[in-house]
């Protein structure tokens, strides 16, 4: 099929194709394209105190679960504002191990654990990452509790957890053309509009189409292997470490909490 004949089926079906979108639970996709993260980067990512040997319970973390302005393998573009109407709304918020919505797959929630959701806009360098300009990246903080899932728990805490995706469904979404043809005329207005938002263009330079999502509902986090978002990283993580105080055992021993930053990626 050629480039001319994709859009043409593509914009035939838009209706049908936007439906699914909508209808489906969608979750991160690998990103399109031949990004390498650079040696230091891979270091930054890769990054991580093994503190197993210390007797640790909680461990505080501010992790990137989805981030805009980036294609993806359904040739779908979040748009910055997607999670405004969702994270306005009262609702409870999972971080989940591979998007298994089991018990034993519950790493943190926002009811017990203190899990938060917030949408930060970060440039791609803070991030580590070579593009220029921002994203608005969804940043779960979150305490994982060595009780909860001690498996991912260890993970965390070795750094071995180096991506994350998000598990959502589109609300809005919007099929941007690059054509002058008279019939895409509104396809043509949205490649316009979202077109210089897009930091990997040449993927939709190649295709001469993408889809715009400019509003999505969360429904939960996962720590991943591969597979989700590329540029979803740890940005921080702490060990916070309370236990009695050494001098006195009374009726309300007090308590000494220690904290120790193990990984933290460049500002």
């Amino acid at each position: 099929m050629t480039k001319e004949e994709e859009i043409k089926y593509v914009f035939a079906n838009k209706d049908l194709i936007a439906s699914k979108k909508k209808n489906a639970i969608k979750r991160g996709d690998l990103i399109l394209g031949n990004y390498t993260s650079d040696s230091e980067n891979k270091e930054v990512n890769k990054a991580g105190v093994d503190l197993s040997t210390q007797e640790v319970g909680i461990l505080r973390a501010k992790l990137v679960i989805n981030t805009t302005n980036v294609i993806d393998s359904h040739m779908d573009c979040h748009i910055p504002g997607i999670w405004n109407k969702t994270l306005s709304e009262s609702k409870i918020l999972y971080l989940l191990q591979e998007h298994e919505m089991e018990f034993d797959k519950i790493i943190s929630d926002s009811v017990n654990d203190g899990l938060t959701a917030t949408a930060e806009s970060i440039s791609w360098k803070k991030l580590g990452y070579p593009y220029n300009g921002k994203t608005e990246a969804l940043i779960f903080d979150v305490q994982i509790k060595k009780e909860v899932n001690p498996f991912m728990f260890d993970l965390y805490q070795k750094g071995r957890v180096l991506n994350h995706s998000v598990g959502m469904r589109y609300m809005k979404i919007f099929l941007c053309v690059d054509s002058n043809e008279p019939y895409y005329a509104a396809e043509k207005e949205a490649w316009d509009k979202y077109y210089p938002m897009v930091a990997n263009s040449e993927i939709a330079d190649e295709k001469g189409y993408f889809w715009a999502v400019t509003e999505a509902k969360v429904i939960e986090g996962s720590a991943v292997v591969k597979g989700s978002n590329e540029f979803t990283p740890v940005m921080e993580i702490e060990i916070d470490k309370s236990e009695p105080s050494a001098d006195t055992q009374t009726e309300e021993p007090e308590q000494s909490t220690q904290t120790t930053t193990i990984k933290r990626r460049r500002n």
